[in-house]
């Protein structure tokens, strides 16, 4: 049973994280989180990232989120101090089966596991590597949950499977891969703006930002009449649909504006997000 009690009338907002909340250099500016504290006092506030458990603390340690998190594209719902409110797995059977249709393309993939409670992440890559994945690598050279093999298998808890790499090959990847195991898992196949090219991501079928908002909306007990989300990408749209309020920063896919109530004159690097709130608060 949650211990949030009912926030019927609290406003809920909840954000992105890379290229929509995060500078591109992965900082955040005093202004915005001196606005998003502000709001905090007053507001559900929380994120919905693809980063893990991990990653998402070091980015957040300065700002207030006082509800369940939203990680790993909503396969991992867990609280700042590491309550697991809901998880979607990828069985390592299954990982492992679409580890080896890849392998036919040449390609292997990025693995995200669950490694205990204590939400202890597993990196697992193979040592056969395209120039994509070693570029999205120096980002992660320093973390100390990598699982390097030369026969890359899946753990028992995977939150997610993520190939990168050119667009034609992962379009070719996909293509492959969705007639063998349907609606068993959800696919999203998108730009990937730090490295310069795509990325497939394979996750569980319930697993994604909406199914993680109405998760988060039944543990704290808010209405989701009074939610406003913000997004970039193509893994915001479900939580746009759901929102009351969608808001697109000026930076965003151009497909993904189409989906919101809102798109911003500022970009992520513009401090968007805070922006948008500081003038929430000005119209009051």
């Amino acid at each position: 049973m949650s211990n949030w009690g009912k926030e019927t009338m609290r406003d809920i907002f909840i954000t992105d994280l890379d290229h929509t909340f995060l500078k591109t250099d992965l900082s955040l500016s005093t202004y915005t989180k001196d606005i998003w504290n502000e709001y905090a006092k007053h507001s559900i506030m929380s994120v919905a990232t693809a980063r893990t458990y991990k990653k998402t603390l070091q980015f957040i340690n300065d700002i207030e989120i006082n509800a369940p998190m939203i990680l790993l594209d909503g396969a991992l719902i867990a609280t700042v101090d590491k309550k697991i409110i809901s998880t979607k797995f990828i069985d390592k059977n299954s990982a492992d089966s679409i580890i080896d249709e890849g392998a036919k393309f040449g390609i292997y993939p990025f693995i995200l596991s669950l490694a205990d409670a204590s939400l202890r992440e597993i990196f697992s890559y193979s040592t056969t590597l395209n120039y994509h994945q070693n570029e999205v690598l120096k980002n992660y050279k320093n973390d100390d949950h990598h699982n390097k093999q030369t026969n890359l298998r899946a753990m028992d808890d995977n939150f997610k499977i993520v190939y990168f790499g050119e667009e034609s090959l992962l379009r070719e990847l996909y293509a492959h891969l969705k007639p063998i195991f349907g609606d068993t898992f959800k696919f999203i196949l998108a730009p990937e703006a730090y490295v310069g090219c795509y990325f497939l991501t394979i996750l569980h079928k319930d697993s994604d930002k909406s199914h993680g908002i109405k998760s988060v909306s039944e543990y704290v007990g808010f209405d989701l009449g009074r939610l406003t989300v913000f997004g970039d990408n193509l893994n915001d749209v479900g939580m746009f649909e759901l929102a009351k309020t969608s808001v697109a920063v000026a930076n965003a896919q151009e497909n993904v504006k189409k989906f919101a109530n809102i798109v911003l004159e500022h970009t992520n690097d513009e401090d968007a997000v805070a922006k948008y709130l500081e003038s929430l608060k000005n119209a009051r």
